[in-house]
């Protein structure tokens, strides 16, 4: 029950505050949290719930993770923020040379920005401004695949799914890229390529209009929760050279090991010209993310017009979020991260999978510490939600796809109360 203090908040919340992919007033209030723990949940009225999100991804140790926090309170002490324009700091620079370090082979350059859509941006324009400065301002056009997801902004918009995405509404005034068949499902098969020759056919078309190709590696994300070959991938980065056009990793989702490499471009043996970082980056402490970048493409915009690359986000390297950013990477490598993620798929593999056999239920798929339930119908997610908290787990779903990815570090019986709550729920509302 909650007490007059939460229904008041609850109530100047509903009317005042917009919260995402949602109507302004809400129709129905957000739930009330009022504090977090490791993978736990604790609602404004004392319910505990698994958290099932990680918070979109970002939370990879779980919520209030002490050394992550200790360094923050350390840094907040000191310097909490500080310009980037002309100056610099040690966190910035420490968590740099781990980015370069543990990135793919040729990633050289880092620049920071506070959220992976202006990530991606960045991404865009480093590949425009790339290809201005060779004097191809023709290659001006991206090619994506369908079923992909790259943020919310405008120029993030216009390579996310064109149909089938959230952002159709806006087609008529977004850029109008290049989109190829999503690559096929299923990330063990023996292709027939058919997918990866449909991509080449757009490229050896338009390859001189084409200043990149983006693709989330491995994981179709927030665009269809769809895994892949790394064979499609790894042919994608061929393709790119053959025909003279940037590779964006988007790594944003599935950076620092959430499909059991630390980097889902290694399925596939791959670097790629520019990737983005985001989301699980701190550890789901505070914003920060990064776009990663060749010397080739630093040093090629650097020699042209007008020499510079002309961003500058005022909270760009945030010295707080740069130091909570290292204490995450630190913590992520000195723990048995990869038998947990082993460990978290077997799981899930065992305990989802029968859903499969259920008749509202059109696909269950499990990777790295990823689980996917697909169901026939597109609207079930707000019952899907609330069936959850009823068994103790939190989930957001969306259209037909009810998913987790819990912290690595969940301990195996929250896990099984969140795999268990999971099937309940499921059972409950098909």
């Amino acid at each position: 029950m909650l007490n007059n203090h939460w229904q008041s908040l609850l109530e100047f919340d509903q009317q005042h505050i917009w919260h995402p992919y949602a109507k302004m007033p809400a129709d129905i209030a957000a739930i009330g949290v009022a504090k977090t723990q490791g993978s736990i949940i604790t609602l404004a009225d004392g319910t505990e719930l698994v958290d099932g999100m990680s918070s979109w991804w970002a939370t990879l140790h779980g919520y209030n993770h002490p050394k992550i926090q200790q360094a923050m309170h350390e840094q907040i002490d000191t310097m909490p923020h500080i310009m980037f324009g002309g100056l610099t700091h040690e966190p910035a620079i420490e968590l740099a040379k781990r980015l370069v370090k543990l990135s793919p082979a040729g990633l050289e350059k880092v620049f920071f920005v506070d959220s992976g859509s202006v990530a991606v941006e960045v991404a865009i324009k480093m590949a425009m401004q790339y290809w201005i400065s060779k004097g191809q301002p023709e290659k001006n056009r991206l090619l994506t695949v369908k079923n992909g997801y790259h943020g919310d902004t405008f120029a993030t918009m216009a390579v996310c799914d064109p149909v089938n995405g959230m952002h159709n509404l806006f087609s008529e005034i977004l850029t109008d890229h290049f989109f190829a068949p999503a690559p096929q499902m299923e990330f063990n098969i023996d292709s027939n390529n058919s997918d990866i020759n449909e991509l080449e056919g757009l490229l050896k078309q338009n390859q001189h209009s084409i200043a990149a190709v983006i693709i989330e590696p491995i994981v179709q994300g927030a665009g269809g929760m769809r895994f892949y070959r790394p064979a499609y991938l790894k042919q994608l980065r061929q393709l790119c050279n053959q025909y003279d056009v940037l590779l964006i990793a988007d790594e944003i989702a599935t950076g620092f090991g959430r499909t059991g490499k630390l980097f889902a471009c290694e399925w596939a043996d791959i670097s790629p010209d520019i990737m983005t970082l985001g989301k699980t980056l701190t550890g789901g402490h505070i914003s920060l993310a990064a776009t990663l970048a060749t010397a080739e493409i630093s040093q090629t915009i650097s020699s042209g017009q007008p020499g510079i690359l002309a961003h500058g986000p005022t909270f760009m390297a945030n010295p707080l979020a740069c130091r909570a950013a290292i204490a995450n990477i630190d913590l992520l490598l000195s723990s048995p991260w990869q038998d947990n993620i082993q460990r978290i798929e077997n799981h899930l593999r065992e305990t989802l999978s029968p859903l499969e056999k259920l008749n509202g239920v059109a696909d269950v798929r499990i990777l790295g510490a990823i689980g996917v339930i697909e169901l026939k119908r597109d609207d079930l997610g707000s019952a899907v939600q609330a069936a959850g908290i009823e068994n103790g787990i939190w989930l957001r779903p969306f259209g037909k796809l009810v998913y987790t990815m819990p912290a690595y570090n969940i301990p195996q019986r929250q896990l099984e109360q969140l795999t268990t709550g999971i099937g309940k729920t499921i059972q409950s509302i098909i």
